[in-house]
């Protein structure tokens, strides 16, 4: 079965800069996938090099199983950086002119208005939307041909807390309605709210891939004891040292949560008096700013 979006070795220079390096990405069909790095991580320029807009220095890029074409992209809708429309007409009137340039029947144009809550502002001109209503205008031109592979570029960007709560909420829609979805986006919250994966990418480069579970890594105890030397000691010949770490004057134990009850017991009767013991999980912003510092040392 061919993949919705599927590259191999895609790399792009731009003089003696790398872009984009070597990048592996595989996107399944029905999933929202989180394209996740800080701007200048080659976010952009990938997305570019996916719709034929970019040529590629090296590598390749396959969208359900064929090489893209700018112009010519069957099956696929996209809103690179901001959108643009025509400031005097309405809503409607500019995906009806959209439509009738990419040959799409016009009944398409209320479905996708109502599809992203604009139908009531339709008949608005375009110059009097606010910035999260023209986004969603720009996710509608990008629905008309009904496309089953969404590509979205920071879609929230420069929106209020209301904005990006509704793009956010469309997101969710779409993904649940079947289409899949790729969203580049460097904001780790969107990332971890509406995605089923998540691609970590820096300075061009996929440097980490799954599940916001699977990023996260296994969870753990977080225990606050006294005296905390004694406490490290004793869990330690518990649980082995490897899996016990003193941090911000606690324990973090790589043990399963369901430990907690025998591990609470054995500390107590070794004299430890155990304050706090609770399951401690990685959050995604974390696991980033690890992934994303081991990267920057590692190309140092």
């Amino acid at each position: 079965m061919n993949l919705p979006v599927q590259t191999e070795g895609l790399t792009k220079r731009y003089g003696g800069r790398a872009a984009v390096r070597d990048l592996d990405l595989s996107v399944r069909a029905g999933e929202v996938y989180g394209f996740l790095g800080p701007n200048g991580a080659g976010k952009t320029t990938t997305l570019r090099m996916l719709l034929g807009l970019v040529r590629p220095t090296a590598g390749t890029v396959r969208l359900f199983g064929r090489p893209p074409a700018a112009g010519r992209l069957a099956g696929v809708g996209a809103l690179i950086e901001g959108p643009a429309f025509y400031p005097y007409l309405s809503g409607r009137e500019n995906l009806r002119v959209l439509a009738r340039y990419a040959g799409t029947p016009a009944e398409r144009v209320p479905l996708v208005l109502d599809l992203v809550d604009l139908a009531d502002r339709a008949g608005d001109r375009y110059a009097g939307y606010s910035l999260g209503m023209k986004q969603r205008l720009g996710v509608a031109a990008a629905l008309l041909k009904d496309p089953r592979l969404l590509i979205l570029d920071e879609p929230t960007n420069g929106l209020d807390p209301a904005g990006t709560a509704d793009m956010r909420r469309l997101i969710r829609r779409l993904g649940a309605a079947g289409c899949t979805v790729l969203l580049s986006s460097h904001l780790l919250g969107e990332v971890e709210q509406v995605c089923d994966r998540v691609g970590v990418v820096s300075q061009g480069r996929l440097i980490a891939e799954g599940s916001v579970a699977e990023l996260r890594g296994a969870a753990g105890l977080r225990m606050l004891a006294e005296p905390l030397d004694d406490a490290a000691e004793h869990a330690r010949a518990l649980v082995g040292a490897e899996r016990v770490r003193v941090a911000d004057g606690a324990l973090e134990l790589a043990v399963d949560p369901d430990r907690a009850a025998w591990l609470n017991t054995e500390l107590v009767r070794a004299g430890v008096a155990v304050r706090e013991l609770r399951p401690r999980e990685r959050d995604l912003e974390q696991v980033f700013f690890d992934l994303i510092g081991k990267e920057t040392t590692d190309v140092r």
